[in-house]
């Protein structure tokens, strides 16, 4: 959530409580020792809050680090669903995004995202951040993007600058990483390098700082009266939703897998090549999510951090066990890869509300979001034709939409206060707001339209000077041999590598 728009930073009294009234001194002594006394007392209270500014920067950090561990959990989980022949590839891109999206983000990235948010009040600075890019239309303001911390240099840096840079850009770096999953398996990985510096660099961004920045979007409720204005308070929308539709248009550039559909258009399953490992990184990314939701407070002194901690974990069991629920009733028996992806629908659905709900509610949203994600996934592949190896487009796309909209139903006006510069709690419309549930679809509508057409755009770009797709008998023969210096599983080879090793598979006995 953006540091300076968090509920804690509007209200101040969540996050950074004020310090409690000094105790009355015993009458008498000299004015030099009431002095004193008076200067003590003073010294104490801004320690105090150097401590809590301390406290809240270790928060941010710890759980920053919680977040770039979600970079293994993608790993395993887009690997293990993916053929042994393309592990190598797979596991590439999402180590690379790591690296490629970090440099993009510190060059041009960040400074675009939160170059006009004006401070982070929770991390005690971060005032250099004060231009904004804005047009003036019907009197009102909208915020396009910001124009300072380029390079992370100049007056804007200080610890408060770096620590949210840590923490925005692996946020960032979890939208980039969701596409790799809807595109494995015959993206070029010199196309993929080009993908990484445009999402991480300017799309994802761009959006960004229209819900987090202070940019139009965050301020659909000060300029037009629509509740607080978007919110998203983790990033279903501005992490998920992005980054599920960019899948979306990239799947639809590159086309299927080899195979994939019949004449008549009718789906044939290719199934991963290593479900444990699937698994063990959907319990990677749930562990990891703590960073996300509760970490979204900017303050270790927000005592919110265990309802959305609680609202969280709720979730995730509810979608996990609804979709495996739903696939067993449906088709007769229980479907492990499904049920993983509903546990992490859940995890997305929930990661715009958690902090505004109630648990009962959280279950609510995560039921909703494992059933949806099941249903999406058919629909998508059999009705759409659209080859996601992963069920990326319906995990992050749809559960993203679907939780920025649950916001608009669910908040309860138990918190937000003064957020995005609105009096008063966020509400739902079941608590009596509608211009929140209006606010949340305009967002989410935005998100698809403005995203995808960047996004099928550029893919379009892309392929036309470049090429995304690699050649088919490279894809028949696995990307692996062709586009990475190295084969995951070498022994599976039986010809010669291409990429001159020199080695020959010994035939079998």
């Amino acid at each position: 959530m953006s540091p300076a728009h968090t509920p804690a930073a509007a209200t101040g009294a969540k996050a950074d409580a004020p310090a409690p009234a000094p105790v009355a001194l015993p009458s008498g002594g000299t004015a030099a020792d009431r002095i004193s006394d008076r200067a003590l007392a003073s010294e104490a209270a801004g320690s105090a809050a150097q401590l809590r500014i301390a406290l809240n920067l270790a928060w941010t950090l710890i759980c920053g680090f919680l977040v770039m561990f979600l970079q293994a959990g993608f790993a395993m989980v887009e690997t293990g669903f993916c053929r042994a022949k393309n592990a190598s590839h797979t596991m590439a891109m999402n180590l690379m995004i790591y690296c490629i999206g970090l440099l993009a983000y510190w060059v041009c990235g960040y400074a675009l995202q939160t170059g006009g948010l004006g401070g982070f009040p929770t991390l005690g600075g971060g005032s250099g951040l004060n231009c904004e890019v804005t047009v003036h239309l019907f009197g009102k303001a909208f915020g396009l993007f910001g124009a300072k911390g380029f390079f992370l240099g100049g007056p804007s840096l200080d610890p408060a600058v770096c620590v949210a840079f840590l923490f925005q850009a692996v946020f960032m770096n979890t939208a980039a990483t969701i596409p790799t999953g809807a595109m494995t398996e015959r993206l070029k990985f010199s196309a993929f390098v080009a993908y990484g510096f445009f999402m991480c660099g300017l799309l994802y961004p761009l959006f960004a700082n229209w819900v987090w920045g202070g940019g139009w979007l965050s301020q659909l409720g000060a300029n037009f009266n629509l509740g607080h204005g978007f919110v998203d308070f983790a990033g279903s929308s501005v992490v998920h939703l992005t980054g599920g539709v960019v899948a979306l248009a990239g799947a639809k550039v590159l086309g299927p897998r080899l195979g994939k559909f019949n004449k008549d258009g009718s789906p044939n399953p290719i199934p991963g090549h290593h479900i444990p490992m699937a698994i063990v990184g959907t319990l990677i990314l749930a562990f990891g999510w703590f960073g996300f939701t509760a970490g979204s407070t900017l303050a270790a002194s927000d005592l919110r951090i265990g309802v959305v901690a609680v609202n969280t974990m709720l979730a995730s069991a509810a979608g996990g066990f609804v979709a495996m629920l739903f696939m067993w009733v449906k088709y007769g028996k229980p479907d492990l890869t499904m049920s993983a992806n509903g546990l992490l629908a859940g995890l997305v659905a929930v990661t715009a509300p958690c902090a505004f709900v109630t648990p009962f509610a959280s279950v609510v949203i995560g039921s909703a979001a494992g059933v949806l994600c099941c249903i999406s996934i058919i629909f998508v592949e059999r009705t759409l034709r659209v080859d996601d190896p992963v069920g990326a487009i319906s995990v992050h796309g749809l559960g993203g939409a679907w939780g920025a909209v649950a916001l608009g139903l669910f908040a309860d006006g138990s918190y937000g206060g003064g957020l995005n510069g609105v009096k008063g709690n966020v509400r739902g419309l079941f608590y009596g707001d509608g211009g929140q549930l209006a606010a949340q679809c305009v967002g989410v509508a935005i998100d698809v339209i403005f995203v995808f057409f960047a996004a099928y755009l550029f893919f379009r770009l892309l392929d036309r000077f470049i090429g995304m797709r690699v050649a088919s008998d490279v894809e028949r023969e696995g990307l692996d041999q062709h586009e990475i210096a190295v084969a995951a599983y070498p022994e599976f080879n039986l010809r010669q590598l291409p990429f001159g090793s020199g080695i020959t598979p010994r035939p079998r006995q």
